[in-house]
This record gives C-alpha cells, structure tokens and sequence, in this order.
C-alpha cells in the first residue's frame, strides 16, 4: 500500500529525509519513531502529496505521488499532529461539513457522520460545541473526520501528543481497530511503549535517515541479541555467580544491585534449568526473571538524539 523508493527533501544543504526506502503492506500499522526534528512528519506530508520530494520516488495504493496525487488523496486520511477546528460549530455540523467537501451526500452524509461518531465513541456529543470538547476528544474528531471517505491508507502524525493517559489509552484502543479493519496505518509517536503493544511494524529515523525498519521482534533482537536475565538469591551472591558462570548456557554474570546478571551464550533461549542448578546448590531464589527489553530502551540504543 505505501512504498518509497530513495525519497530525499533537502532544504538547500540540509537534508530533512535522505534516502528513505520503506514498504508497508495492506492492514500494517506502522510506528515511525524519531526525535522531534528527524524527519517523520516530511516524510508523511509527501505521502499526503502535500509536499514534493528533492527526489525519489513513493507509491500509495500503486499510484505515483507525481503522477496520480487525486487519486492518493481520494484513498488517504492525513491527520496532522495539529489541526484546526471551526469554534462555533457542533460536532455532527463539523463532520456534515467535511463529508460535504468530500462529496458525500443526501441521507447518506448524516448516516456516515453517525457511524464515524460511534466508531470513535463520540456519539454522545454530537450535539456539543467543537470548543466544549477536551483535547482526547477533538483528537478522535480529527480522527472521525479522517475516516468520513473510509480511506484505506492512514497517515497519523502524533495522535496521542498532549493526552493525558486515558486519552492515549482511547486512542491506543481505536488505533487498534482501526487495524483489525483492514487499514495500513502510519502513526508517529512519542509514546514508544504504546507502539509497541499496537504496531506490527517499526521504523527509527534519526536526523533524515531511517536506522531501522522492520518488526518490534527485531529490533529487540538487534539492540540485544542474547537472553539476560536478573535473579536474585538469598544468601552468598557471590557463590551463586560461580555456580552459574560453571554452567554451559551461561556466558557472563555480573553482580549488581544485590542481584546476579546473567548473560546467556549465543542462541541460547532456554534458562529454567538455572534455577534447578541454583536450588540444588543449596541457594534460595527471591528473583528469576528475563530482563524486559522495551522499545524505549531500544530506541535510545539506536539513536544519538541528533536532528536534522
């Protein structure tokens, strides 16, 4: 559904995006990830066809950004990370509006607004001032009025920023459906555990270029390719750091924080038999756990927090 081939912006010597190459498929959402200032919303603007690459080449749903930018407009939902609303308008008079513009008619434009409304869970305020509604709720109409077309491509940029965590637990929720409809989804983000938990794809871009993309799986498995895990024992630490450093399946182990490290060797994922090993040495465990690795951690493994 969306594919860019070597897409560059350059703003005299700066590069805003360099050498993008991504390729996401029908119902994939996917989190682009990125200090502010690297290049996620540029990149998502040219795929709106709101702006034109240095060059390269992006492709949504097979139709050029060059060539075909009605026919990209007629199948995508762009929600920037900041968008305007009329002030003296309702709620189901703001979605009639845009449904409207985009040439939906009759008893038709009010059935979809309705739908649209309950899709978001907004319905109950179809009556209300636009200016009445807290910020969780004027992101779902931007969302609702995105979907008013039903596109098949969505471009979200920065839908959670600002929320309080409810609302991001709202949002999180409806992205998620969203994708259970079959829709390929980009959303940016700040919120990186939350990406995690809904996205099935990732992508890191630091000042203009993409470091990463691929599934949350790999890029755990990139920044951390051996199994740690932290267990903690009652007693002499030290001697059941040497009885696990005895151990074939055991690489390091590193006391720290009144707890072992343990680094398990290359291609090693199997563990539980250390702790039979520790038990029958005559230690007590307190701990026995695989180190969680999130993307947060894996972002800033990745990143230098340089911008363009």
């Amino acid at each position: 559904m969306i594919e860019t081939r070597d897409l560059t912006k350059k703003y005299g010597e700066l590069y805003a995006i360099k050498s993008i190459d991504l390729s996401l498929n029908r119902g994939d959402l996917f989190g682009f990830i990125g200090p502010n200032g690297a290049g996620k919303t540029t990149t998502m603007r040219i795929l709106a066809t709101l702006l034109n690459p240095t060059w390269g080449e992006a492709y949504v749903g097979g139709h050029s950004i060059y060539t075909q930018p009605k026919e990209i407009r007629r199948m995508i939902g762009y929600m920037p990370d900041f968008f305007g609303v009329y002030d003296d308008m309702k709620v189901i008079e703001y979605l009639e509006f845009f449904a409207a513009a985009y040439r939906i008619r009759g008893p038709q434009r009010r059935a979809v607004c309705e739908e649209v409304l309950e899709l978001v869970e907004l319905g109950y305020k179809r009556e209300a001032l636009v200016t009445s509604l807290s910020r969780g709720m004027t992101q779902r109409l931007g969302l609702a009025r995105v979907l008013l077309h039903d596109p098949q491509v969505l471009l979200l940029d920065e839908p959670a920023s600002g929320l309080d965590p409810r609302a991001r637990i709202e949002i999180r929720t409806l992205l998620k459906r969203l994708g259970a409809m079959g829709k390929t989804i980009m959303v940016s983000s700040h919120i990186l555990p939350e990406l995690a938990d809904i996205c099935n794809k990732v992508g890191i871009i630091e000042r203009g270029e993409l470091l990463f993309n691929d599934t949350v799986a790999e890029l755990l498995k990139r920044v951390r390719p051996h199994t740690v895990l932290d267990i903690g024992v009652a007693g002499d630490r030290e001697n059941a750091a040497q009885v696990l450093r005895k151990h074939a399946t055991v690489s390091q182990v590193d006391v720290k924080d009144e707890q072992l490290r343990v680094t398990l060797a290359d291609g090693q994922k199997e563990y539980s038999d250390l702790a039979t090993t520790l038990i029958n040495s005559g230690h007590r465990l307190t701990l026995f756990r695989e180190e969680e690795l999130n993307l947060e951690t894996a972002f800033m493994a990745l990143t230098k927090g340089i911008t363009s």
